[in-house]
């Protein structure tokens, strides 16, 4: 009886390895998830910090983008019909579209992408979305400061060329050049700057990170309970024995 009992000692030290290694995974996952969560929130501020802040001229944002991202700006340029791209995969309540960007110059001759809103597709993939006329001639526009790696992601269309990857990529394969970041049109001096459908600001939820990360510490919490009752029982059959 007493080999029985040293011979299931070793495999009881085993389980126990096992369980706290698996007690330490379900801790570490409850972490990162608490941390994603923390990053998410303090994203979301930031954003509905910008948001709320004055309009300003594109002038000021200089070269320092990042710390400009999502406030509203006003500018003066001239749309290029010429150089116009569709980010495909997109969609509006459910229906399948487009957000249309078009290449915008500035009076000081820099190039950027404009995001001018999203647009339904074509009732076939023969059939080209029906997309707002663009004002000829420089106008004044109202917008959203975006950085390139913002862009949701996508694969390009482009008009008439094709495309892949995020607004960099697509100055790399055509051989056209744009700043670093793009902007989400608002409206404008003309009517037809408006969009129907405007690009929409991420959706400003916490999510489920902080459950989640609950969910682990009780998933841990099992682990250990379970493993306790366990080698309970073991050492109550073996005192029985």
């Amino acid at each position: 009886m007493a080999d029985q009992l040293k011979s299931r000692e070793p495999q009881a030290v085993f389980k126990t390895l096992i369980s706290l290694l698996l007690i330490a995974g379900c801790l570490w996952a409850s972490q990162w998830q608490y941390q994603r969560g923390i990053d998410r929130h303090q994203r979301n501020s930031a954003i509905e910090a910008a948001v709320l802040r004055p309009i300003i001229s594109l002038d000021e944002v200089a070269e320092n983008a990042i710390a400009f991202e999502w406030r509203t700006i006003e500018t003066t340029g001239e749309f290029d019909p010429e150089n116009q791209i569709l980010l495909k995969n997109r969609y509006f309540e459910g229906v399948y579209g487009y957000e249309v960007l078009t290449r915008f110059q500035l009076l000081d001759g820099r190039n950027l992408w404009v995001d001018r809103g999203w647009v339904k597709a074509g009732k076939d993939a023969r059939t080209a979305p029906v997309i707002t006329p663009i004002p000829k001639g420089e106008v004044a526009i109202k917008a959203r400061l975006r950085l390139d790696r913002s862009l949701p992601q996508g694969a390009f269309f482009a008009l008439p060329a094709t495309g892949a990857g995020m607004i960099s990529k697509l100055n790399a394969q055509s051989g056209l050049k744009s700043e670093g970041f793009y902007l989400d049109l608002i409206g404008g001096e003309d009517p037809l700057l408006k969009p129907k459908v405007a690009a929409q600001i991420p959706e400003l939820s916490d999510g489920p990170h902080l459950a989640y990360a609950l969910q682990w510490i009780f998933f841990a919490g099992l682990i250990g309970y379970g493993r306790i009752l366990i080698r309970r029982g073991q050492i109550l059959t073996s005192k029985e024995l």
